[in-house]
């Protein structure tokens, strides 16, 4: 199976199924800069990420990896969750 050349904004998950996000590559430096899904940024030489075993796969639906938030830190003082806080368009809604 032939590796393809990272390219900015693939996935990938590595065998032990931890999935990243290639953020950087520097081709006079030949590396690869990558971003786990939980947020940790880490780096290989380009000759490396061959040797890495890497399936690319689609982007996660789950965006919430790297935000180092739970849904109850974004509650306002009322206890509810603000508006739009589900739907960024929502308040287009409101201002009509």
């Amino acid at each position: 199976m032939a590796i393809a050349y990272p390219t900015i904004g693939q996935w990938f998950r590595r065998p032990s199924g931890t999935l990243l996000e290639v953020v950087a590559v520097d081709e006079q430096d030949n590396t690869v800069e990558f971003q786990l899904f939980d947020g940790t940024i880490g780096e290989l030489e380009l000759e490396a990420w061959a040797d890495q075993a890497l399936i690319e796969v689609a982007a996660p639906e789950d965006w919430s990896g790297s935000v180092d938030m739970d849904p109850e830190d974004f509650k306002g003082r009322s206890g509810r969750m603000p508006t739009g806080f589900h739907d960024p368009l929502s308040f287009l809604e409101e201002a009509e």
